[in-house]
């Protein structure tokens, strides 16, 4: 490794120690990777590229040394639930759409098939009953 990348890890690195300890420097010290990429005088995408095992270091010892879930994991864990529930909603409808479209073709089915018989109602004057050929 240069100087500089070793150089950006020590920073990163002192940045995690002041954000656990709630002492930062130049942010508003929340535990995010973004905050501690502006903590450690990085660019936040250096910090998830090159230096991707000390952000795993720093969510592990969020959890660890605060008994925190990071944010970052929540805001995930929040979206889950919120995509579970609409799937579970569109389920729903689904299943609702099926058994009305089942209803509507059963009906039709009842419709064409029925037989006026000598038990139905006379039809109006301007209603002409569909036979089958044949009958």
């Amino acid at each position: 490794m240069n100087r500089q990348h070793e150089d950006e890890r020590s920073r990163i690195r002192t940045a995690m120690d002041r954000l656990l300890t709630g002492q930062p420097t130049c942010s508003n010290g929340r535990l995010s990777v973004v905050t501690l990429a502006a903590e450690a005088g990085v660019h936040r995408v250096a910090l998830q590229k090159r230096h991707a095992d000390l952000k795993e270091e720093f969510y592990a010892r969020v959890r660890t040394e605060t008994h925190q879930t990071p944010e970052a994991e929540r805001r995930l864990r929040k979206e889950v639930v919120r995509l579970k529930e609409a799937l579970k909603d569109s389920r729903a409808a689904e299943a609702e759409s099926r058994h009305r479209a089942d209803q509507m073709a059963l009906a039709a089915a009842v419709l064409i098939l029925r037989r006026p018989d000598s038990q139905d109602q006379p039809a109006p004057g301007n209603v002409i009953p569909l036979r089958r050929a044949g009958d």
